[in-house]
């Protein structure tokens, strides 16, 4: 079958090549997620382990907080969003709370067209 010229492989664009997963660091009291890149069905699983790490940090005391730091997402789509959602309902079962820094306006775009922004409170940059 010919190529579609319309249709963009997205598993070409560079920042997918050159993400790396989300890593978590301790700042002050809270758990710190950075994801970069395109948050999509193909790297949310990444950022759901590394959220599932820093609420590990907040079990054994090492945080009070989860926070993820949007500030180098260039994209989320619903599994990205999914991710984050199911990651605070498990949050909230620790008793904690995932708060989101410096999220993209079309990340903010898509919380708020979905509900979702009041479920993640802001945090001050990370």
């Amino acid at each position: 079958m010919p190529e579609r010229p319309d249709r963009l492989d997205r598993s070409d664009r560079p920042d997918r090549e050159t993400a790396t997963p989300p890593g978590v660091v301790i700042v002050g009291r809270a758990a710190v997620v950075r994801p970069v890149g395109e948050i999509d069905i193909g790297t949310a699983p990444s950022l759901s382990r590394a959220l599932a790490h820093a609420l590990t940090y907040v079990a054994t005391s090492r945080a009070d907080r989860i926070v993820a730091d949007c500030s180098r997402v260039t994209f989320c789509d619903s599994s990205g969003l999914n991710a984050l959602i199911a990651a605070r309902l498990q949050a909230v079962e620790a008793g904690t709370t995932i708060g989101l820094a410096n999220p993209a306006p079309q990340l903010q775009r898509l919380l708020q067209m979905t509900g979702a922004a009041p479920l993640f409170p802001r945090e001050d940059p990370a």
